[in-house]
């Protein structure tokens, strides 16, 4: 038996644009997990989960056919987690075997709550995970998150992949997406264990070191969003007012690039301004396109946390589930989770969460 852990994430800065290949984003990685125990079965396997039995499916029509949407149902990502790292275990002469794959979550809370905290990326890369210690494959982090990229990119079919990163290498991230198209290209020309040892075009992620001051408070809103329906809207927007994109994603690189030196030069202040002009640009992107990125609750909790001298901003696709806030660890701020409380926001008490490599 065998068993091995993802964390959870949140985006800090640079949603949206960081879809697109070479545009940067800060993710960081929190202590909530999605954990895979995988167990050798003499005659059948299994996949169980208790938070997953009763997931729900979308779908649409085309026409009068059902058109289902499998990029909310956790078990597609499990699928193809598996069928890629067997794959990838043929390819290394390994025998194949029967198993009982057991996941279990704490992203969502235990009364069905789901956070945003990027639960399919985190079972994709555990599944990985634990697949790699039962089939003794050896993996580095990086070979684990390409091939966990390539397994949730076949089910999502858009997104950076970020939330695979902070899953994979843990802590603050610095990320930039890879160029898919080269991808979908170069796998129809090699084989999955030459694609996991090539350098990926665009590709880059850089561990960060939180200043000594900083700290992270997030707050809940209580309502869901859907990520990948929220992109899909995006991205029509992209192709409508290509100019007021194009300049989007311009200034969205230049913020989280001073960002990312503020991180590197120790600087609270420097990332704090980085955070308040990314909010703007968020809010630009959310008229031009008319997603609602920052809904009425998120709006309240970052005002109020910005009369204490918080920098706050909605976290990921928005359109409900968590806000962030950067604020020095010396200001008391039990009277802003109150406020917070008293208007249904939940203050969530997570933490940063490192990891090392191969853990």
């Amino acid at each position: 038996m065998v068993t091995a852990q993802a964390p959870g994430k949140l985006y800090v800065a640079g949603e949206y644009a960081v879809v697109e290949t070479g545009y940067p984003a800060i993710i960081v990685a929190l202590n909530q997990f999605v954990t895979v125990t995988v167990e050798r079965m003499p005659t059948y396997g299994s996949i169980v989960s208790k938070q997953y039995q009763e997931n729900s499916l979308m779908w649409s029509r085309n026409g009068d056919e059902m058109v289902f949407d499998n990029r909310d149902n956790p078990f597609h990502y499990i699928l193809s987690a598996i069928r890629l790292t067997e794959q990838y275990a043929r390819e290394q002469g390994k025998p194949l075997g029967l198993y009982r794959l057991f996941v279990d979550s704490d992203l969502d809370s235990l009364d069905g709550k789901k956070y945003g905290l990027g639960s399919s990326a985190a079972v994709t890369v555990a599944t990985v995970k634990a697949l790699n210690l039962f089939y003794g494959l050896g993996m580095t982090s990086d070979q684990l998150y390409k091939l966990a990229a390539i397994a949730h990119l076949d089910i999502q079919g858009n997104g950076s992949l970020g939330d695979i990163a902070a899953s994979v290498y843990g802590g603050w991230i610095a990320y930039q997406s890879f160029d898919k198209d080269w991808l979908a290209a170069e796998r129809r020309q090699h084989s999955l264990g030459e694609l996991l040892v090539m350098d990926w075009p665009q590709l880059s992620i850089e561990l960060l070191t939180a200043p000594d001051a900083m700290r992270l408070l997030i707050g809940w809103t209580g309502s869901p969003a859907s990520t990948s329906r929220l992109v899909d809207k995006i991205a029509i927007a992209k192709a409508q007012r290509r100019a007021d994109y194009q300049r989007f994603l311009a200034e969205s690189r230049e913020t989280i690039q001073r960002m990312i030196a503020g991180f590197r030069a120790g600087s609270l202040a420097q990332i704090q301004a980085g955070v308040r002009t990314n909010r703007q640009l968020l809010q630009r992107l959310a008229e031009f396109s008319g997603v609602e990125i920052e809904t009425p609750l998120l709006r309240q909790m970052c005002d109020s946390a910005e009369q204490i001298g918080g920098a706050a901003k909605s976290s990921g696709a928005g359109g409900g589930d968590c806000g962030i806030v950067l604020i020095d660890a010396q200001i008391e701020t039990d009277a802003l989770l109150q406020a917070w409380r008293d208007k249904a926001i939940e203050p969530l008490s997570f933490q940063v969460h490192e990891i090392r490599e191969n853990s």
